[in-house]
């Protein structure tokens, strides 16, 4: 049984932040589903039994066995997801690692932060105040600021991507794959060291 905790335990939670629909398809806020789409083709699973409000399987990357979930709950409601998850495999929140893009950097650049604030990401915000606080991995992936500041941050977000900016963020999705099963298996540490 899959999802049975006795038979079947994981020492890992991976939340990739994104928002559900083909509208969401391709744009900067899915940068985290484009990583799930990654591990999908490295680890040889499907992300898509429904379960806590998200897609989800259970993967063993580095032969630890990690609960992937992409929440379809809309981005700035993920917190409630994250915390069913964590309740359900009584995994604490320094082993839940969060996957989302980034404004704040350039676009296809990684970022691997121990923890900290949401930096005004509306997901990571709802999983802090949700999941009990600040202190959980978290891969970043770059997609560029807005041209200017007086650009709306939701349409610059929400907007499609050109075919090259997706590959560059396809690169990186590729790499924060990579990054995460460094995390669970060599500590973040050497995914800092290897990918920052």
């Amino acid at each position: 049984m899959i999802f049975g905790r006795r038979s079947a335990p994981v020492s890992w939670i991976a939340v990739f932040l994104g928002n559900p629909g083909t509208r969401y398809v391709n744009t900067r806020h899915n940068a985290g589903f484009m990583a799930a789409d990654a591990i999908e083709k490295n680890a040889g699973v499907r992300i898509n039994r429904l379960k806590f409000n998200s897609l989800t399987a259970v993967a063993p990357l580095g032969g630890i066995r990690v609960f992937l979930m992409k929440p379809q709950t809309f981005m700035n409601l993920s917190g409630g997801a994250v915390r069913q998850a964590m309740s359900y495999w009584k995994v604490p929140l320094s082993n839940v690692v969060v996957i989302s893009d980034d404004v704040s950097l350039p676009l296809g650049k990684l970022r691997i932060r121990r923890s900290g604030s949401a930096g005004g990401h509306n997901g990571l915000k709802d999983i802090i105040a949700k999941c009990g606080g600040e202190d959980f991995p978290r891969i970043k992936i770059g997609v560029g600021a807005p041209p200017h500041e007086d650009y709306d941050m939701a349409d610059w977000v929400l907007a499609k991507l050109t075919s090259s900016e997706r590959k560059l963020i396809a690169d990186a999705a590729a790499r924060a794959s990579q990054a995460l099963e460094m995390i669970v298996t060599g500590g973040i540490e050497a995914a800092m060291a290897e990918h920052n």
